[in-house]
């Protein structure tokens, strides 16, 4: 991806909704995650779920 190239369109275009309209619901899932890695960055070590270890000792009777 060249992230040199900025392009400026109108809100009202329709070129957006044409192209998002014709995609799968998958499709888009998928380009909005590609945004959100974008704009708020993407971290290896943060992508699994952290476990979280307990001890406790049994009371004897």
């Amino acid at each position: 991806m060249d992230k040199t190239i900025l392009e400026i369109t109108s809100l009202r275009d329709d070129e957006g909704q044409n192209y998002w309209g014709k995609k799968s619901y998958l499709e888009r899932i998928e380009g909005l995650e590609q945004l959100r890695k974008i704009i708020f960055g993407y971290d290896p070590s943060t992508t699994r779920l952290q476990r979280t270890l307990t001890i406790t000792k049994l009371k004897k009777n």
